[in-house]
């Protein structure tokens, strides 16, 4: 089980990513890029354990996007392609960078932009709350991916 739970808005910011098309997915070990291209992540795992250098899961101690993304694309977390898809081109480093990294506010933020456009985001809201109850039951661990010199 997971010693620390990531903020629910971390589920969002997974669907983005793989609605992008920024997870490459190989044997054991996938490479994520950020919503602005600037960064990459690379996630690791062998059996229950996930190793990531992105911040969130080195510095936080929870499974950062690229985790959560990751997971989904496994089959051990819900994953729904058309919820990932109406979640395509949203730029959370800016967007969260703008909130100061107040996640609640940049998904807010998010989802009053995609509403206002006329997309329904109660299916988008249905299985974040999916995903973040199945990963609070997950037997994983997660731990610090060493950063490349």
């Amino acid at each position: 089980m997971l010693k620390k739970l990531p903020p629910v808005e971390k589920a969002y910011e997974a669907f983005s990513a793989i609605g992008d098309g920024r997870v490459e997915m190989h044997e054991e070990y996938a490479v994520i890029r950020s919503s602005d291209a600037s960064r990459q992540y690379t996630v690791e795992w062998d059996g229950n354990k996930y190793m990531s250098d992105d911040s969130a899961t080195f510095w936080q101690g929870y499974p950062g996007y690229p985790v959560i993304a990751v997971l989904m694309l496994q089959g051990r977390l819900p994953m729904d392609e058309d919820v990932c898809r109406k979640m395509k081109g949203i730029a959370w480093k800016t967007i969260n960078d703008a909130h100061k990294r107040n996640y609640s506010a940049a998904l807010d933020e998010v989802m009053n932009d995609l509403e206002t456009r006329g997309t329904d985001t109660s299916d988008i809201r249905k299985l974040a709350d999916n995903v973040n109850e199945q990963l609070a039951l997950l037997d994983i661990e997660t731990g610090r991916k060493r950063k490349k010199k």
